[in-house]
């Protein structure tokens, strides 16, 4: 098994898309890349421990790629936008890499470069790369959030949205094709 550390905007996203994604084994909320021990999502939210918050995914790299892993990450989020997704704002919402070793930094600079070269995106990428230092696991209330609270209105709003464009970009890479196909 190999391990992904990506901060997108709110966890809540990340995790819900990724559970979905054939080849995960795990999924997990935290925080990393920040300076304060043992993190709570209040300080988080404050700003002051510099943590960004993000999910650590668990695959079989047999079954998926570290780059297919970051396809899905550059698809499900805007990383053109410094500390921010959406209406979400704050160094903890940054786009960032968190690499475990120099061939994820490697793969990760060259999907960047990649898209740059493309013009995927009109703005350019500001995306953060940098090693993992520490993963820290959210609060339990933080696990599978989007699955528990499906009709809480953030998720309606904001993470539901994302899981929609995940499921019709990626239909034919659901865990379970039918169970997870859109409108079920």
């Amino acid at each position: 098994m190999e391990k992904a550390t990506l901060g997108g905007g709110c966890f809540w996203c990340l995790e819900a898309v990724y559970e979905l994604l054939e080849g995960v084994r795990w999924v997990e909320s935290g925080y990393a890349g920040g300076h304060v021990a043992e993190p709570t999502y209040e300080t988080v939210c404050s700003g002051s421990t510099g943590h960004a918050e993000v999910v650590q995914v668990e695959f079989d790299p047999e079954a998926l790629t570290f780059r297919e892993v970051l396809e899905v990450f550059f698809v499900i989020h805007d990383p053109t936008t410094l500390n921010r997704q959406g209406n979400d704002a704050g160094t903890q919402y940054r786009s960032v890499v968190l690499y475990n070793g120099d061939k994820q930094k490697r793969v990760t600079e060259t999907v960047i470069a990649k898209l740059e070269a493309e013009s995927v995106f009109a703005d350019p990428i500001v995306t953060q790369v940098e090693p993992l230092e520490r993963f820290w696991p959210a609060e339990e209330h933080h696990a599978q959030y989007y699955r528990r609270n499906p009709v809480q209105p953030y998720c309606l709003m904001v993470v539901g949205p994302k899981v929609d464009k995940f499921r019709e970009k990626y239909l034919h890479r659901l865990k379970d094709r039918v169970a997870q196909a859109p409108g079920l």
